[in-house]
């Protein structure tokens, strides 16, 4: 099982490559670093960073530099980091990998941006209504689709293992900006349904398939009209479940949802047709679930993590068949709950499937090197192709130190 770790590029330009993959490789056992080369906005915490402790990241950029030539024509282009200005940072830190037998997979955001969201609107997610998600762009927008088959092909042509593709899918309402607010209640299938996208784009795509979007999109406003006119909807107690979603709108609403998984599907099978006609990087598409049901607390409830992927419009043994692997994520402190979701993944993937299984060795799912141990040992006991371990800048180091004891006690 290969153990790779998570990095930014501000850690290995304010730490030093030599310094990160060496402490990785022997605290952690490492043989790998995923490095985020595109990444959304966020304010982060780096604990044991010698330059800072709160870090507002640069939303939207790419942290290497790109080929320029790659994106001739496109009209999205990409926005670059600062770090870039005195060197290419993935480049350097394949280098330094390569020098000490460690392998680099390159990590990206892509629908999740809201620098190019902002500037191309046009581009994003619409609802019902008729508002722009400036945050996500469409994965049924042209321009976008066109944007990551390039930004893929860039950084698969640079020699990573692999590309983790994070944010290939739709987003939910709840998936917004800074200090979202909304003084009316919303219930879970409100915000759902708030979240569904109408843009033109999607609208032709869901229509060619036969989807009559225009029932679902008067649907949709008049029931979250009601909510917001103080009235009562039908639809306002019902869970975020397929079997109770799919039948609204007179059926049309679980044709959309169908059609909705038919078009992401569709770009990762073009994302992994452009990479693979650069070299032998493999394509792992990324499901978000796990990191939804447990990011804040450890404890997830309810069904398996794979059981709410419809949500983002990922249909997971489709989505196998269009890329090489498919990445979750166990953000779950009981190994039990890891064990049901990866029974469950499991059951719906092809059975030749790679699973890469992201881990945090840290609060809120792990406060012992004890529970780190039994989820090293359940990995390496489903035959994982890669534990993931999330994420360097954002720990402890001796965090690190509980993932080494783990791997080096199951190779004895």
């Amino acid at each position: 099982m290969q153990t790779s770790v998570f990095v930014f590029a501000y850690d290995l330009v304010d730490e030093g490559y030599g310094r990160v993959l060496d402490t990785v490789r022997e605290r952690a056992g490492a043989n790998a670093v995923n490095l985020a080369c595109s990444y959304h906005h966020a304010r982060d915490v780096f604990p044991h960073n010698p330059r800072r402790k709160v870090r507002f990241l640069e939303g939207g950029a790419c942290f290497f530099r790109p080929n320029l030539s790659r994106y001739t024509g496109l009209r999205i282009q990409p926005v670059v980091s600062r770090l870039t200005e005195d060197h290419d940072p993935l480049d350097r830190c394949i280098q330094e990998a390569e020098q000490r037998g460690m392998v680099v997979r390159a990590w990206t955001t892509n629908l999740h941006n809201t620098a190019l969201g902002s500037q191309y609107p046009d581009c994003v997610l619409q609802n019902a209504f008729g508002d722009p998600y400036i945050t996500c762009l469409c994965p049924a927008n042209p321009d976008a689709r066109a944007y990551l088959r390039a930004l893929s092909a860039d950084i698969a042509g640079r020699g990573v293992q692999a590309i983790l593709l994070e944010s290939i899918g739709y987003h939910s309402f709840d998936h917004g900006y800074h200090h979202e607010r909304s003084f009316v209640p919303l219930s879970p299938a409100i915000r759902f349904l708030l979240g569904l996208c109408f843009c033109a784009h999607c609208t032709a795509r869901l229509s060619a398939s036969g989807v009559n979007v225009a029932h679902v999109r008067q649907f949709v406003q008049t029931e979250v009209g009601k909510i917001f006119d103080g009235e009562p909807s039908a639809v306002e107690g019902l869970p975020v479940e397929w079997e109770a979603l799919a039948p609204l709108a007179d059926g049309e609403l679980g044709a959309l949802l169908d059609a909705r998984c038919a078009i992401v599907t569709s770009l990762i099978a073009e994302i992994t047709e452009a990479v693979s006609a650069v070299g032998s990087t493999q394509v792992i598409a990324m499901d978000m679930s796990g990191a939804a049901m447990g990011y804040a607390t450890g404890l997830p409830i309810g069904a398996p993590a794979p059981m709410r992927a419809w949500e983002d419009g990922l249909d997971l043994p489709s989505a196998a068949s269009a890329c090489h692997g498919i990445a979750v994520l166990a953000y779950a402190r009981e190994v039990s709950r890891v064990r049901a979701d990866l029974d469950a993944y499991a059951h719906l993937l092809p059975a030749d499937t790679p699973l890469t299984v992201g881990v945090r060795p840290m609060p809120p799912d792990c406060y012992s090197a004890a529970e780190m141990a039994l989820k090293v040992a359940l990995l390496r006991e489903r035959g994982i192709a890669s534990m993931d371990v999330y994420h360097y800048g954002l720990m402890r180091l001796h965090h690190l130190d509980w993932v080494g004891e783990a791997v080096r006690n199951m190779a004895c």
